[in-house]
């Protein structure tokens, strides 16, 4: 199957920047897209849920008006993360506003609902569902997803526990559509790797969090520059899901690292007030382990920059 022109036109570089919780705003999503990737943000990030609208008023105002002014090299496309879990009573309020503003690509996550993938299909959107393995790859597509994010093992924030070569060649046996690959890509070499694999892109996150334009702390940023695989730690404990994690901040939180219970997801709230989730982004810092490739903070269009000298560089090698 072709890749949807969405996906594969006005991109410098087969890559979606992930949504990350807390960091992901309009400023850090217009420059992704700016320098030719896909950007995207969790709605939840706007907060409270009437910040939605403006926040999509912006981006869209401001992409429009940069394409007219660069019509030879157009933004990328950009994408609102849905969190599909029961305790997130903003859904359907959130789903309206991508509707509202034809949001050209949603990100569902931690469940899939028919109602999401209809609403976006209804003005010519397409759906990426994330999964963790093939069988929640196969209900999502059997619900109307267009697309899965396959997040392996060594992905930051919630991670999955699988190789990526084994996720991707599962469901490459049976889906021909469009599959992108999370876990550990930071670095141009990684990102055409996971096209050799059969993705169609790949999804960075971590590397964006050591960016001028993410809503993060400076240390936060300083901390993914100064660490490396090893210093990831993997837990369910603040969340309730499976996920990665900067060793120091879980020490900062006088917690130690080699010795975490187990968390309860049914605990956790992904609702519109302030929840324990939202301080456990907060203060445990979510980050892959790939980040070894991030030598420095800098902007987004660097980044970017870096990205597509080592890609080219990489298909010149083995060519």
């Amino acid at each position: 199957m072709a890749l949807p022109s969405i996906l594969s036109e006005r991109l410098r570089l087969p890559v979606v920047a992930a949504p990350l919780f807390i960091i992901s705003n309009p400023d850090l999503v217009i420059a992704q897209c700016k320098a030719g990737v896909i950007g995207s943000f969790p709605a939840l990030n706007a907060r409270p849920a009437e910040e939605l609208d403006r926040w999509l008023e912006k981006i869209t105002t401001e992409l429009a008006d940069y394409d007219a002014a660069h019509p030879e090299a157009p933004s990328a496309p950009f994408a609102v993360n849905q969190i599909v879990h029961s305790s997130n009573d903003r859904l359907q309020h959130d789903v309206e506003m991508c509707v509202k503003w034809k949001v050209p690509i949603v990100i569902t996550s931690l469940g899939a609902k028919e109602f999401v993938n209809e609403a976006v299909h209804s003005y010519g959107g397409i759906v990426l569902h994330d999964i963790i393995n093939n069988k929640f790859a196969k209900k999502a597509i059997a619900k109307g997803a267009d697309g899965v994010i396959a997040v392996a093992a060594g992905a930051g924030g919630h991670a999955g526990a699988l190789s990526p070569f084994a996720l991707v060649q599962e469901i490459r046996e049976w889906f021909d559509g469009p599959l992108l690959l999370s876990g550990s890509i930071a670095n141009g070499d990684a990102v055409l790797a996971s096209e050799a694999m059969g993705a169609d892109l790949a999804y960075i996150g971590s590397a964006f969090i050591a960016t001028d334009e993410a809503n993060a702390v400076e240390a936060y940023k300083q901390s993914v520059v100064d660490n490396n695989a090893d210093d990831i730690v993997l837990s369910s404990l603040f969340t309730g899901v499976s996920g990665n994690y900067l060793k120091p901040s879980i020490e900062a939180a006088g917690l130690d690292p080699t010795n975490l219970p187990d968390g309860d997801i049914s605990t956790m709230s992904f609702g519109s007030g302030s929840d324990s989730s939202s301080k456990a982004w907060k203060d445990i810092w979510g980050c892959g382990q790939g980040i070894g490739a991030v030598k420095s903070v800098q902007s987004t269009q660097g980044l970017v920059d870096r990205l597509t000298t080592e890609y080219l560089a990489a298909k010149k090698r083995i060519s």
